[in-house]
């Protein structure tokens, strides 16, 4: 049983899906990166809200974007200093 021809449309599209199969196969397997929770989804962090000053916030987040790093974490480690400072346990 032949396939009747669709249109130049389905004939480009098929053309297109069986070159990534092809594509895909002979890809090498990707190396497997370790799955990193997010923190809304760990259980050892926990959300809160804190006010601060436009200004304070101008300023972490262009440290943050500086660093490469989140936001949270220099607050985390800020907060944490800042206990340790005041020897809280």
């Amino acid at each position: 049983m032949t396939k009747k021809s669709g249109s130049r449309f389905d004939d480009l599209f098929g053309a297109a899906r069986s070159g990534s199969k092809e594509q895909e196969e002979l890809a090498e397997p990707t190396k497997k990166t370790p799955v990193r929770k997010s923190k809304s989804t760990d259980s050892d962090y926990i959300r809160t809200t804190v006010y601060l000053p436009k200004q304070l916030h101008k300023q972490l987040k262009t440290a943050a974007a500086d660093e490469e790093r989140e936001m949270s974490d220099i607050v985390a480690e800020s907060i944490a200093k800042y206990l340790e400072e005041r020897k809280v346990k």
